[in-house]
């Protein structure tokens, strides 16, 4: 199984998310994101606005967001 990176960049990070369906809905301190799904809820997300996210940190927002760590990979694979 492949890791997360261990200092992932931020834009590479939002990047792999929006090809999740998250879009970004605020950016300050912390960046807020959400996701429409099919049922017609939202998923919010919440994450830190540093230069470089640490592996803990992205499981955190994966397990946060709902997503598998395959699925996260994945998509980074594709960004």
């Amino acid at each position: 199984m492949a890791k997360f990176p261990v200092d992932a960049p931020k834009i590479k990070v939002l990047r792999t998310l929006a090809k999740l369906g998250f879009e970004v809905v605020r950016e300050r301190e912390h960046i807020a994101l959400a996701r429409d799904n099919a049922d017609g809820t939202q998923t919010p997300l919440t994450i830190p606005n540093h230069a470089k996210l640490k592996s803990s940190t992205l499981r955190g927002i994966c397990t946060q967001a709902g997503i598998s760590r395959e699925e996260f990979l994945n998509a980074d694979e594709r960004s």
